[in-house]
């Protein structure tokens, strides 16, 4: 007889397994029984939340945008002028809960994945959608007539920083990334020309 209300926090267990299984190996080469073991359950409980490690991969990253979007309206929340909020989304994006070495390697096979998965495709055109309108909405005042063109290089930094990171050791450095992307921006701004 199933124990009520466990499957939320099963599934919830598989789904922080599967992230720090990711991180471990930097790869999607880890079974259901690898993340299962983590979770301290059986495989069989896993493919029965799940269907199978892709569907557990899925809802990993749909764990992953979900704590990031939340973390962006509430820095959005806080922020009252364009360019304040502007940098709340790339302290958001760097910040120690989303950029951090299982985050970073989630990502990396996220992007993988989207390349042949069309459900994995749909998540990362959501989240590269709300990324572009963030970002529009932010620099449309900051950058004028090029801001479709500054927030495409800024959200393609975003991405490549994160790239980067996959090939370094120790501790992601949040900062030093949110650095790398004002620098940028100021190299494309009158801001940054004046």
């Amino acid at each position: 007889m199933p124990k009520l209300g466990m499957e939320p926090i099963r599934k919830e267990a598989l789904v922080k397994a599967t992230i720090v299984e990711i991180g471990k190996t930097g790869s999607l080469d880890v079974t259901v029984s690898q993340i299962a073991k983590r979770a301290g359950m059986s495989s069989a409980l896993a493919h029965h939340y799940f269907g199978s490690k892709e569907g557990m991969f899925l809802a990993a990253m749909r764990h992953i945008l979900t704590l990031y979007g939340a973390e962006v309206r509430g820095a959005l929340a806080a922020a009252e002028s364009p360019e304040a909020r502007l940098k709340a989304i790339l302290y958001a994006s760097f910040s120690p809960g989303n950029f951090r070495r299982e985050a970073v390697s989630a990502w990396l096979n996220f992007w993988v994945l989207a390349q042949t998965v069309p459900e994995a495709r749909r998540l990362l055109a959501i989240y590269q959608g709300r990324l572009r309108s963030n970002l529009l909405s932010c620099l449309r005042p900051i950058a004028g007539p090029r801001a479709e063109e500054v927030a495409g290089g800024l959200g393609a930094l975003i991405d490549g920083l994160y790239l980067r990171e996959v090939l370094k050791s120790g501790a992601p450095d949040g900062l030093a990334a949110v650095r790398v992307a004002l620098d940028y921006l100021d190299s494309q701004t009158e801001r940054g020309r004046g």
